[in-house]
């Protein structure tokens, strides 16, 4: 008991040291940094362009579909990452899965691209 509460004092004491180091430099950046207040820095923007439409409106199909396209090929990195880098110790099972999940996602892959998800108008 006495051996795992070391380990997460270890662990606290780096909370409290990495808590208490971004206090400080908040503070002192909020205290170094002079404030100049002019009517350009305080107007409101959108991209570089004073806003013309409602914040509200919706958004088209396709940035959700390209959102959740990159979700999960950007899973498949986070996958595929220690998979090779344990790939000499790995039994023919879970290379194999492997291999049917990359399969699968390529079909999927392949059925987007197919159904035009990747175009842009």
């Amino acid at each position: 008991m006495k051996i795992i509460f070391n380990e997460y004092l270890v662990i606290f004491i780096f909370f409290l040291f990495s808590f208490f180091l971004s206090l400080v430099l908040f503070l002192l950046s909020f205290l170094i940094v002079p404030r100049k207040f002019d009517q350009e820095k305080v107007s409101a923007y959108e991209c570089g362009f004073n806003p013309f439409d409602d914040a509200r409106s919706t958004f088209d199909i396709r940035f959700y579909l390209v959102a959740i396209l990159f979700l999960i090929f950007d899973l498949e990195i986070s996958f595929l990452f220690p998979w090779s880098l344990v790939l000499n110790s790995l039994s023919l099972f879970t290379f194999w899965s492997m291999i049917i999940f990359l399969i699968i996602l390529t079909i999927g892959f392949i059925y987007e691209w197919y159904k035009g998800a990747l175009e842009w108008e």
